[in-house]
């Protein structure tokens, strides 16, 4: 609070930036928030100090003094002050309370969320690391789970259950982990099914002509700890090559392959912390801009480079998800220091080969993995405290958005929607939660954060109804395993989020979520398909009052093709009256607007009814939409839930009822 100078400002116009439209109100300035209040609309605008990136204080204008406030959520906020004095105070104010000198100071210490059913407790166990591992079958006979860094002594930014091969021995993990970069010794980061796994670390310490025997044989362990033990082993090197040969003057840089056995080293070329903050920055330059032409506007965007850093992102994932997911072989990823560019790659290399990350659940234990327990430095990245500012950079930013462009290729892949990958992006930023304070797990077990702070997790767990993607594919998810999902190639599939970077603008977005309608039309669906199945209780009913025997054998329902091929296949030409007579046909044929049935002859034949002398038998005319075929194989279960889709398809182009009552007929 000593940093509060003036704590209330009056006559204070709102500038939106796009339509330049202005509303008066009163400003206010607590420790934790700048507010808003619209004297209009009593409309409240809050903002939470640790969001603001970067403020500006232009030259006075007519009517007062600016005052522009760039935030970390992608929002601009320009604020006109009367009084230069009132302008000054709250520049200076804002300077201190949006950098905090030390963690301790940040609004997770003093958040205290009154007003929401939210223990302090809740969230912090919900994905621990050695689930996540026993949810992957481990251990295995090639990898075992260790303690060896259970009080940090092996590597002070890595966990302390690490997964490592079956066979390594302190000695040898010791060894490695001395010669590498920031002591990140190679550790599993992903097990396939196939026995192929994924391994992260930090770039070697090789230098000029440096070598290490125990790095040397715990790499040959990894790539020997499979079925397969004779399979060469894929080195990712994340980084440009220009960059790692430029490291190895530093006495760093990268494996050499005469030494390391059996192994393809690769450079796929991801650019560094420090372009992507530039690129970042050119990326919203461009998105300010309202005023520019079209042609302008695409020039400053493709000149940012975001798009293309994006793309190469994901195309490094890909590679990483082929060569595990296709051909079976292990991939040892790492860039500088492991916790960057290695994250990223590594998190979304899971996503494409493991249906259980594209889960709410899946994807936020994903995240604790990769990002928390591996030592992501969300601190110094996303600029939580006053520092240098050239360790920012919107890595996490990148992945959010690269995760968002795999949903919108595969928008029935995933249980969420973008509503979550929103609040957990912002909430990286506000400091409200304890969850992404801290550069490692270290760092958050020094400041006690699990009992002094509030766990973003618990949060997110109350509000799983508003992150539901209504295409989501549950059923399809939970009987394919093999379903990878592998982007394009090409360029031209990434796009640009505009729902991201541009949601603060007003009249850039739509007025109405289409996902909010297309979540109400599956809300009907499920409805209509209930009815459907209690009118086909109804019709087995009246089936047993008429005495209408069924047929007993199983059958199974086939949706035929749509092509006219298909139908020549399975619908055979109509039968005349004398062939009805005497065949006994095996296809069901419906046909719009009222289905016709027809069953199995039953071995030992029933009483015969007369036919009806008032209604005839129409003929059978083929379908064009649909057939139905009977198979054995499906129990009644099986074929009733079939034949409710069935009638689903039907109830699109007929009246449910008219053809209810006609097969109770």
């Amino acid at each position: 609070m000593e940093f509060i100078k003036t704590p209330k400002v009056e006559n204070v116009r709102l500038i939106e930036q796009n339509t330049r439209n202005s509303v008066e109100g009163t400003l206010y300035l607590t420790a934790s928030h700048l507010i808003f209040i619209d004297a209009a609309s009593k409309h409240e605008t809050w903002l939470v100090h640790t969001h603001i990136q970067y403020i500006d204080k232009p030259s006075i204008v007519q009517g007062g003094s600016a005052l522009k406030l760039r935030c970390k959520t992608f929002q601009v906020l320009i604020f006109l002050i009367s009084q230069e004095r009132d302008c000054h105070d709250l520049y200076s104010s804002l300077l201190k309370l949006s950098k905090p000198e030390t963690l301790e100071d940040l609004y997770a210490f003093s958040y205290n969320p009154r007003a929401e059913n939210l223990k302090q407790q809740e969230g912090w166990d919900l994905f621990s690391l050695n689930n996540d591992f026993l949810q992957m079958g481990l251990p295995t006979r090639y990898w075992k789970i260790s303690r060896i860094n259970n009080e940090f002594g092996l590597c002070d930014t890595y966990p302390k259950l690490v997964c490592v091969p079956s066979l390594a021995t302190p000695a040898l993990m010791m060894g490695s982990a001395a010669f590498r970069s920031k002591r990140r010794l190679p550790v599993m980061s992903y097990l396939h099914k196939n026995d192929a796994v994924i391994v992260r670390c930090s770039q070697p310490m090789a230098g000029l002509n440096s070598r290490s025997i125990e790095d040397e044989a715990y790499v040959d362990l990894i790539r020997r700890s499979k079925t397969k033990s004779s399979d060469f082993m894929y080195i990712v090197d994340t980084r440009p090559m220009i960059n790692a040969v430029a490291n190895r003057a530093q006495g760093k840089g990268y494996e050499n392959t005469d030494v390391y056995e059996n192994i393809k080293y690769l450079f796929l070329g991801i650019d560094n912390i420090h372009v992507m903050r530039t690129s970042l920055n050119k990326l919203l330059e461009a998105c300010e801009d309202t005023t520019c032409s079209m042609s302008t506007w695409l020039e400053a965007v493709n000149s940012s480079g975001w798009l293309r850093h994006v793309h190469n992102v994901l195309q490094v994932s890909r590679f990483i998800a082929q060569a595990v997911g296709v051909e079976g072989r292990s991939v040892l990823v790492h860039c500088s220091d492991g916790w960057d560019r290695t994250a990223q790659t590594c998190a979304l290399s899971a996503i494409m080969l493991n249906t259980h990350y594209r889960t709410i659940d899946g994807f936020l234990a994903l995240i604790q993995k990769e990002w928390l327990h591996f030592g992501h430095k969300f601190t110094h990245r996303c600029g939580h405290i006053d520092g240098d500012g050239r360790e920012t950079s919107p890595v996490f930013t990148q992945f959010i958005d690269a995760v968002w462009q795999l949903m919108r290729i595969f928008p029935c892949d995933f249980q969420f929607n973008e509503t979550l990958l929103f609040d957990l992006h912002d909430h990286v930023y506000s400091c409200q939660f304890g969850t992404f304070l801290g550069n490692c797990a270290k760092e958050r077990q020094e400041y006690s954060l699990a009992a002094r702070t509030y766990s973003l997790w618990g949060w997110m767990m109350k509000r799983t109804h508003t992150y539901i993607n209504p295409l989501y594919k549950a059923a399809m998810q939970n009987t394919q395993d093999d379903n990878m999902l592998l982007p394009p190639t090409t360029p031209h599939f990434v796009r640009f989020w505009v729902k991201m970077y541009n949601r603060h603008n007003r009249g850039l977005l739509p007025r109405q979520n289409p996902m909010h309608s297309v979540a109400n039309f599956k809300n009907k669906t499920d409805e209509l398909k209930n009815k459907v199945l209690e009118l086909k209780r109804q019709k087995r009913q009246l089936e047993t009052q008429l005495g209408i025997v069924s047929d007993p054998a199983p059958v199974e329902l086939v949706k035929a093709a749509s092509t006219p091929q298909m139908h020549q296949q399975l619908i055979p030409s109509p039968l005349k009256d004398e062939e009805r007579t005497t065949s006994q046909p095996d296809l069901i044929q419906l046909k719009d607007p009222q289905p016709t049935m027809m069953n199995h002859t039953p071995q030992s034949e029933p009483p015969k009814r007369e036919p009806s002398p008032t209604k005839p038998t129409p003929p059978i005319q083929p379908s064009t939409d649909l057939a139905v075929v009977f198979t054995a194989g499906e129990s009644p279960d099986e074929l009733e839930h079939s034949m409710a889709d069935l009638i689903v398809d039907e109830v699109n182009h007929g009246d449910l009822i008219s053809d209810a009552t006609h097969l109770a007929e």
